[in-house]
């Protein structure tokens, strides 16, 4: 039976999340169809401009994504901080942007006068959207809703186009967050559908490989890489970004050449501050979502979550003590 979203996420143990989601129907999501041989390339772009434009509304960084012929993969970072900082008439906002509201936020965002009663059914409101403008369902289902709708209209048919639900994976320390980063990062190399990250069309390495390449700061609808841990640290991934796309490089050639590379992590400065042996990351850029399945870290942190979410048990704990030690 699948769990509530409730015990999946606690924002006390980690922001960072890898989300899936994929299509129930044979018709592709993106991708080439071989039976019918119709294309619906061009619904990568869709789905990419979808997702980092609603990094610009919801208080959620994407650190990584990858859109798949039939599946759709994120790695997300909740900022609820951001959230609460933000001022009514900035919530209302950014949520109007997604939906129209009601007539009294519609009111509101007029300035027109409101009066006590009403100002105190409006306040509730904008703690509602607010809760909603941090949560990873809504933000899924932002992005979800809008593609079925276009593909549909597009297809000439009604009914489901995603599964029912997405798959979400708490990442629960830097170990967990870069290697599923990198995991989500080398689909498209995996899949033989580009021989180098900075040709895997539609995913955030390209994205972040461009921007290196042309000299420009990092993309800014994608939460950056801000270097070593230091005071006064901006909000961010606490890595170096040359040594981030220099990694997956370096792993994407060695998944695509199929055989044994040199990977050797006292010359990456990334795998030696992880603890990470050269064997362990290949396993976890490759196979991560085979080894674990509601939460990916280190054993001490995937027991602490367990008994946070009340549950029995929780897979993935012995891949954690090998990959994640």
């Amino acid at each position: 039976m699948p769990k509530p979203r409730s015990s999946q996420v606690s924002l006390i143990y980690t922001p960072y999340y890898h989300c899936v989601s994929r299509c129930v129907r044979r018709a592709f999501l993106c991708g080439i169809d071989k039976y019918s041989g119709t294309s619906y390339e061009h619904r990568r772009a869709w789905v990419e401009d979808k997702v980092l434009w609603l990094s610009s509304v919801f208080a959620i960084g994407i650190c990584a994504y990858a859109v798949m012929s039939n599946h759709v993969h994120l790695v997300l970072c909740v900022d609820k901080d951001k959230a609460m900082s933000w001022s009514d008439k900035q919530v209302v906002g950014r949520w109007h942007r997604l939906h129209r509201g009601t007539l009294l936020s519609q009111k509101f965002m007029r300035n027109e006068l409101l009066s006590e009663n009403e100002w105190i059914s409006l306040k509730e409101t904008i703690g509602v959207y607010r809760q909603r403008l941090y949560d990873i369902s809504w933000l899924m289902a932002s992005l979800s809703e809008p593609i079925a709708r276009q593909a549909n209209k597009e297809d000439g048919c009604t009914g489901r186009f995603w599964e029912g639900r997405f798959k979400s994976q708490a990442l629960l320390d830097d170990a967990a967050v870069l290697s599923c980063m990198a995991y989500v990062d080398l689909n498209p190399i995996r899949a033989k559908i580009a021989k180098t990250p900075e040709t895997s069309q539609h995913t955030s390495i390209q994205k972040r490989t461009e921007a290196i390449q042309q000299h420009k700061r990092q993309p800014y609808k994608l939460l950056p890489f801000v270097g070593n841990p230091r005071q006064d640290m901006p909000q961010g991934i606490a890595f170096s970004l040359q040594d981030y796309c220099e990694l997956v490089d370096t792993t994407g050639r060695i998944i695509r050449a199929d055989k044994a590379g040199t990977l050797d992590s006292a010359h990456s400065p990334i795998l030696s501050r992880l603890g990470l042996s050269e064997e362990q990351w290949i396993t976890l850029t490759t196979e991560f979502e085979q080894h674990f399945c509601y939460a990916a870290g280190a054993e001490q942190m995937m027991q602490a979550f367990k008994t946070h979410t009340h549950r029995k048990r929780i897979g993935g704990m012995k891949q954690a003590k090998r990959l994640l030690s």
